[in-house]
């Protein structure tokens, strides 16, 4: 399953970074569950509501690293918005059944809420 979770983590950013909200919904599962700093999201409407709103913050997105285990990917990357110096992010999904039912992502939120 390396290569195929590989290539959804792939899928997930490129998609997000794009704003191809479709493609993103594609490789989601329906149940899918996000936890990070800023929010959580149970349900695909909901965890996709949270990553147009990011999105909507974001102007680049830049991958540092991927490292994949079975189904497990952990993905190291720099969000950038037009307000904040590039803000270092971890992100670990879990696949079920070809779909990205879990995300889990950290990382300091002080530049976007002023903290």
């Amino acid at each position: 399953m390396t290569a195929d979770t590989r290539g959804l983590a792939e899928t997930y950013f490129r998609s997000w970074k794009a704003k191809d909200f479709d493609t993103l919904r594609s490789i989601l599962a329906d149940d899918v569950t996000f936890r990070g700093p800023m929010g959580e999201a149970d349900g695909i409407e909901s965890c996709l509501r949270g990553l147009v709103a990011m999105g909507d913050l974001m102007t680049d997105l830049v991958i540092r690293k991927i490292f994949v285990d079975g189904d497990d990917v952990l993905t190291w990357y720099d969000i950038h918005t037009a307000n904040t110096p590039p803000m270092p992010t971890a992100n670990w999904s879990h696949i079920e059944d070809g779909k990205i039912a879990t995300i889990r992502a950290t990382f300091d939120p002080r530049p976007i809420t002023g903290g």
